[in-house]
């Protein structure tokens, strides 16, 4: 009687209890959200920090939008140590420009270490990234010959050091990024912290005076993040912009198009429209030639 007891026990709590079980069985699990934090020190004068959250999904990385996040100096348990806020897009970037709020934790140390968290949503657990970084800028200048020099510095303690063996891009700034100075496509500093470059771009448009931008940045380097530094030399060409809206060209206004185009076009409209009158006349001899 009492083996018969204990076995509806156990059968009434296995009823109630499958239901969660096989509910905890069924219930997929989140993706990983992953956040790689990078730091940019922007011409020496600003810093910023930038996140792209991904994931890896049915076996491939996607770069997530709509991700609430938020970015920390130091540490995440001091409230004041939060620089800002944001919501990844349409790329997965979320970038916040680090500002006077965290200036007391950015002169406490030559050293410091930056914090991005997101909370959990429907479709991902609560995660963070972080960077740890050592100060450091880029000093650019030219010599005689066309030869720029970018220096790379460091603050170690208390002083600016050079620092040796960090790979710098040297080139003119344009719109589509970097073009380099030369064929060159990295130096690797000296001893002193310096490299030497030639430009050898020739012809290369400019402002109205002349000026191009030069550029030299280290980039995605593990110990000082992202750096760049810039400054204007009159090595380029101003070429004087000339107006083309009343002369005959391929994309010109209406009306504006080149002859032979016109008579391309006029010719093809007269050879098409002349065939179907033909053929037109033809069919109406047809039917004449039927009722005779």
């Amino acid at each position: 009687m009492k083996k018969h007891n204990i076995f509806q026990l156990f059968l009434i709590v296995a009823i109630l209890f499958l239901p969660t079980i096989l509910l905890a069985q069924d219930a997929p699990e989140k993706p990983v959200l992953s956040l790689n934090l990078k730091y940019y020190n922007d011409n020496n004068t600003s810093q910023h920090l930038m996140v792209i959250a991904k994931s890896k999904i049915e076996g491939k990385f996607q770069l997530i939008e709509n991700i609430p996040v938020q970015f920390y100096i130091s540490s995440v348990e001091n409230k004041h140590n939060l620089i800002g806020s944001a919501i990844t897009n349409g790329k997965g970037e979320a970038t916040v420009i680090i500002s006077e709020n965290a200036k007391s934790e950015w002169l406490k140390s030559s050293n410091q270490n930056f914090i991005v968290t997101s909370v959990a949503t429907k479709k991902f657990e609560a995660t963070r990234g972080e960077v740890a970084i050592t100060k450091a800028k880029i000093k650019l200048d030219t010599t005689d010959g066309k030869i720029i020099m970018a220096k790379l510095l460091a603050l170690i303690d208390t002083s600016w050091k050079p620092i040796a063996g960090v790979d710098v891009i040297i080139g003119v700034k344009r719109l589509g990024g970097i073009l380099n100075a030369n064929e060159t496509p990295t130096y690797t500093t000296d001893s002193s912290g310096a490299v030497l470059a030639e430009y050898k771009r020739d012809s290369l448009p400019g402002d109205n005076k002349g000026n191009i931008v030069l550029i030299a940045s280290v980039v995605d380097n593990d110990t000082y993040g992202n750096l760049s530094s810039e400054m204007k030399a009159p090595w380029g060409k101003y070429y004087p912009y000339t107006s083309k809206f009343n002369d005959r060209t391929l994309f010109a206004r209406r009306g504006y198009s080149p002859i032979w185009l016109e008579l391309l076009a006029y010719a093809i409209v007269v050879a098409v429209w002349g065939v179907i009158i033909f053929l037109l006349i033809q069919i109406r001899s047809i039917k004449k030639l039927g009722f005779e």
